[in-house]
């Protein structure tokens, strides 16, 4: 009692001399009424309890430090600037603006700015959310964090380090995190009414008879103590500990972190859950989702050219051809392709058996094929685009010989857990992307969420959040990057997804899907409900046994035997109760 409560009774004594009745006055009580009837034990077992619940809410709240400092390191610190026609290396601080920053291939970008020189794919995912690198050129903007792929840029700089999206991000998660009303325990809102109450009807009773009635002063003083036994709340205080433990264990055995008591009772009352698309709803890999040969061509034959020929480019849709060769069984590693060469932001091309062989964007081949694109074939491309797919053609100056159309495709549970979430009482599930209107609507309708907002970048994510809580009160948010990072901070509850998750969507949210997967997440919504649904029955349960022996009291029939074995009964029961969540499996 003494090691696992020292802290709580000091604060808890403190309180009670302040008038100030929460959880820890109500422990207080609870522990000395125990010890006043020599129930060590129950005492015992009532603070180690309450000292495990405290470490796991303890243990959530470093992640608001941790999520700014792992936020900080995504943007390099210095970048390689040229001044006149010196090149070096300078401290991000020092970067003035109109300095040009040169980004080599695989660097990251260190500061916002326009490029002035220069053709690359830069994976910007991690501030926009977008599955599929974006090719830039001059007078594109690009931004601080993001990944330069396979070109060099000459960048310049637009903005001050401080101005950066990235820092803006960071400033928002602050700003979320600083907002987020502290919620409170169901238990805490119920001791601030029961503890000052029970202690006036036991000063009632011992003090009311004898001054009134002119009863005994002895036995009323006893009755009293005997009143305030039975209210002293063991069941009540361990009525939460007992089923927060038992709910978090269950759910960490499952794979799902949940860092902290009031998270899982917080879970158990949203009414509505946005999720981000790229690597939450979908896997956040391109991959090619369909392969068209032309009548013209033999399928496998193409197929092993264009991934041979794949295989030299840095592009990041190459390794989506590659990988469909792989699945597919056809050999491209040992075939020779000469004169290999990249044509600037359009495409690739190769000599295979003296014949010259083309992939690229369906515009090279406008330009390549003297009556361009057939007809019939634009159609599909089209039909293909508006399924929200980038498509690239394959094939020679003379003809196209195949179309290959690549997209982030779903996860495979992806709409099972939309429907499960619908049939449980999920009023509202709504995709937040910042992806283009194309391929938003395309995943959304494919996973039937109820609402799809496209194009948003991390601040339109956080407003729209803000909003979402306004209308339902308790909001969750589903993300696993960067840009997630301030809605995660602003709704009730944030979900990370732990294996393809950043570091700062991790350490944000108030819940992590340990395993990357998605079907959890209507397994945390069950055992959540059932928690909280417990953590109520065992303090309605406690309460009825208190009503029952302080009733005994008109009579004058109640005895501290009584009241004894009513406070350890209870506590016995409303501890087995709580155990009832170990059943809980994830189907």
């Amino acid at each position: 009692m003494l090691i696992g409560g020292y802290r709580l009774f000091t604060t808890g004594l403190k309180n009670l001399l302040r008038l100030q009745f929460d959880m820890r006055t109500l422990m207080t009580i609870a522990v000395i009424g125990a010890a006043f009837i020599g129930e060590w034990g129950e005492g015992a077992t009532v603070v180690i309890l309450f000292a495990i619940s405290e470490a796991l809410e303890t243990y959530s709240m470093d992640k608001a430090r941790q999520s700014i400092r792992s936020l900080m390191d995504i943007a390099p610190k210095e970048a390689l600037i040229r001044r006149g026609n010196q090149e070096m290396m300078v401290d991000v601080d020092d970067i003035q603006l109109g300095d040009i920053m040169i980004v080599k291939p695989g660097g990251k970008i260190a500061m916002d700015g326009i490029v002035v020189k220069g053709l690359s794919s830069v994976n910007q995912s991690a501030i926009t959310g977008e599955s599929v690198p974006v090719s830039k050129t001059e007078d594109d903007e690009v931004f601080a964090g993001t990944l330069n792929e396979e070109g060099l840029l000459e960048v310049k700089v637009t903005k001050h380090v401080d101005d950066t999206t990235i820092a803006k991000i960071i400033h928002l998660v602050e700003e979320a995190q600083a907002e987020r009303a502290p919620s409170q325990a169901f238990v805490d809102k119920f001791a601030k009414y029961y503890t000052p109450l029970i202690m006036l009807i036991a000063l009632g009773v011992a003090v009311v008879p004898p001054l009134f009635f002119g009863a005994d002063w002895d036995t009323w003083i006893y009755q009293g103590l005997a009143a305030l036994v039975v209210g002293c709340p063991c069941a009540l205080v361990i009525s939460t500990p007992v089923a927060i433990v038992t709910a978090i264990g269950n759910a960490a055995k499952n794979g799902v972190l949940i860092k902290g008591g009031i998270h899982l009772e917080e879970m158990g009352a949203i009414k509505a859950i946005a999720f981000d698309k790229t690597g939450t709803l979908t896997k956040g890999i391109p991959m090619v989702t369909d392969y068209l040969p032309q009548t013209n061509a033999n399928s496998d034959e193409l197929l092993s050219i264009i991934a041979a020929l794949e295989k030299g480019s840095q592009h990041p849709l190459a390794s989506a051809i590659m990988k469909k060769a792989e699945e597919e069984n056809v050999p491209y590693q040992d075939i020779n392709i000469e004169d290999f060469s990249s044509i600037t932001g359009k495409g690739i091309k190769g000599n295979f058996q003296n014949k010259i062989y083309y992939v690229g964007s369906p515009n090279l081949f406008e330009e390549l094929l003297s009556n361009g694109i057939p007809s019939a074939l634009k159609t599909t491309i089209v039909h293909l685009q508006k399924q929200g797919k980038t498509v690239m053609a394959a094939g020679t100056s003379e003809e196209v010989l195949g179309l290959f159309a690549v997209a982030d495709v779903l996860r495979e549970n992806s709409k099972n857990v939309i429907e499960d979430l619908h049939s449980m009482g999920i009023q509202k599930t709504i995709m937040l992307t910042g992806d283009n209107e194309g391929t938003a609507n395309a995943i959304g309708e494919q996973v039937s969420v109820s609402d799809i907002k496209a194009e948003l970048l991390p601040q339109d994510k956080l407003t729209f959040i803000k909003d979402l809580r306004n209308q339902y009160d308790r909001v969750a948010m589903v993300g696993d990057g960067v840009n997630d990072a301030p809605a995660l901070a602003a709704s009730t509850v944030g979900i990370a997804m732990g294996g393809a998750g950043t570091d700062t969507a991790l350490e944000t949210a108030d819940i992590a899907l340990m395993a990357d997967d998605l079907g959890k997440l209507p397994f945390t919504v069950k055992l959540s409900r059932k928690a909280l649904s417990i953590i109520k029955q065992n303090i309605t349960f406690s309460l009825g046994i208190k009503i029952v022996a302080l009733l005994l009291v008109i009579p004058g029939w109640l005895t501290l035997w009584i009241a004894i074995f009513a406070d350890m009964g209870a506590t016995l029961i409303v501890t087995l109760n709580g155990l009832r969540l170990l059943r809980i499996k994830d189907k």
